[in-house]
């Protein structure tokens, strides 16, 4: 129950920061739409390349993924862990990133099919009760981004 919550505010955060440009008022979204959204997307099938291609990620927005990405590759290379402090870190570049995004069609929805898992995980690291399951959630985090540059530039 509580990986739902989390994704269905992950899912609140990306569709009003995607580019919503609806004139009716965004809070009329009912919880049982934003609910189906998130079935759509667990059902979607795995992430695409453009014809063979990686896919473009906007400037505005690849700065805070490459910043998340690089706290994450100094991060494995201190002794100290601090997970809580890095789990802050890339919260707070999840925020910039979906409050600046402006990408549309297809590769917009395939950085979705990485984005909203990969949120899922930073979440679940912040909340992880021991440095064992801290670890194991940091080990998706880092991994999350080899698949992301396999797909996108």
């Amino acid at each position: 129950m509580k990986t739902l919550k989390i994704s269905i505010t992950a899912i609140s955060l990306l569709l009003f920061g995607c580019g919503n440009t609806s004139r009716e008022n965004p809070n009329e979204q009912t919880e049982t739409n934003i609910h189906e959204e998130h079935q759509h997307n667990e059902e979607s099938e795995a992430i695409e390349l453009n014809n063979g291609e990686k896919w473009k990620v906007d400037a505005n927005m690849i700065t805070h993924i490459r910043n998340m990405e690089n706290d994450v590759i100094s991060f494995a290379k201190v002794d100290q862990k601090d997970y809580k402090s890095l789990s802050e870190k890339l919260q707070s570049n999840i925020d910039l990133l979906t409050s600046n995004c402006t990408m549309k069609g297809k590769a917009h929805d395939e950085l979705h099919k990485w984005l909203l898992p990969y949120i899922d995980m930073v979440k679940e690291l912040s909340e992880a009760k021991d440095e064992t399951e801290a670890e194991e959630q940091f080990q998706k985090v880092e991994n999350s981004f080899i698949t992301f540059n396999q797909y996108f530039q």
